[in-house]
């Protein structure tokens, strides 16, 4: 008799474990202290599963904002939704994408480098 697992291999290889969205954050958070790069939550999500998105203010009315997405490979990557635009319009963007899902969680950076760590080991 055949395991139950064998009749769909597929399913079982491409399921992945993921972090809850709240312990995701809070590692985020504690990694950019770490680094002595300035950063809040400026509005929390479902602790489970909410999407998250990342607004990094270099101080000179700039801002960038980066959010996840998918990449061709099937692979989560962080892309910019503004990139290096006005902080107005990045506080804009952040609020319609806010006003469509509730859900989302916001961190806010505040560097004058544009330092995010998104690109780190343990980020992806």
């Amino acid at each position: 008799m055949r395991a139950r697992n064998a009749l769909r291999p597929s399913v079982f290889r491409t399921m992945t474990a993921r972090l809850t969205t709240d312990l995701w954050v809070s590692a985020y958070l504690a990694r950019l202290r770490f680094a002595a790069i300035p950063a809040y939550l400026a509005a929390k999500g479902d602790p489970t599963a909410g999407a998250v998105a990342v607004k990094v203010a270099t101080m000179d009315g700039r801002a960038s904002v980066f959010v996840r997405a998918y990449g061709a490979e099937g692979e989560r990557v962080w892309s910019p939704l503004i990139e290096a635009g006005a902080e107005t319009e990045a506080d804009a963007a952040l609020a319609r994408q806010r006003r469509f899902d509730p859900d989302l969680w916001i961190v806010e950076i505040e560097d004058p480098k544009g330092r995010t760590l998104l690109g780190e080991e343990g980020l992806d």
